[in-house]
């Protein structure tokens, strides 16, 4: 019988009787994976669409399996990364470190990570470091962000959409500039902006409600105080985004 594969990380494994000799190559190859698995670390460089990670049997060196993953290059469209849902042997099912070191040559290009056959993709704050779960069944998720990023804007790339996890220090010394909210959001999603030339109240930064609600109105808010800082946090359909923190 020849050899099969596990889910997951696809370990290959050995048939009783068969693979004489080299056992101790499978075995110390299957070594290598685990060590991948929970501190292996890689480097991935993105330029723009999408970029499939490798579960790839019996492989030690594929990128997917590799616990830490920094993403690198300068980008020059959207970007998605996807691991892959399953492999040989089953669902994969995956925890991994995601950490974003691109250049953005226009910060209005986004980064998002899925799982192969998932709708829609989890976004990369910019600067920002997310531990995420793969459950193997098209799911991907953030279960925590490991360090936030900052993200500048001005005139020059607005109206800039916003993730969820972002820290904007916003640019209005030329002209006003629009930060519009995500269209879709769940509980505790945050959005921080930033006045970070003391010129709000020149030029304003007008924030995008984008479909939801902001402070329990369907209207966008404006920012017109100087050294105006605000941490928006998402709560429910009713109130939408309100403030976690609004200090000037």
């Amino acid at each position: 019988m020849a050899s099969t594969y596990s889910t997951d990380l696809s370990l290959e494994l050995v048939a009783t009787g068969e693979k004489a000799g080299l056992w101790g190559t499978i075995t110390n190859t299957n070594l290598q994976i685990l060590q991948s698995a929970s501190s292996g670390y890689t480097t991935l460089s993105l330029t723009t669409g999408n970029t499939n990670l490798s579960l790839a049997d019996g492989s030690d060196t594929a990128n997917g399996k590799k616990f830490y993953i920094k993403l690198t290059g300068t980008l020059t469209g959207n970007c998605t990364v996807t691991m892959p849902a399953s492999t040989t042997g089953g669902s994969a099912n995956r925890v991994f470190i995601i950490q974003d070191a691109t250049v953005r040559t226009t910060s209005n290009y986004t980064i998002g990570v899925l799982t192969t056959g998932q709708a829609s993709a989890t976004k990369v704050p910019v600067g920002s470091t997310l531990l995420l779960v793969s459950d193997g069944a098209n799911t991907l998720t953030s279960i925590g962000m490991l360090q936030k990023g900052y993200n500048s804007i001005s005139s020059t790339n607005s109206p800039y959409l916003a993730v969820a996890g972002d820290q904007i220090i916003v640019d209005t010394r030329t002209n006003p500039v629009t930060v519009t909210l995500p269209s879709s959001a769940s509980v505790g999603d945050e959005v921080s902006i930033i006045d970070g030339y003391n010129f709000f109240a020149s030029n304003n930064c007008i924030v995008g409600n984008n479909g939801l609600n902001i402070l329990g109105a369907a209207s966008s808010l404006t920012l017109n105080t100087n050294r105006r800082s605000i941490t928006l946090v998402y709560v429910n359909a009713t109130q939408g985004w309100t403030y976690k923190t609004n200090t000037a």
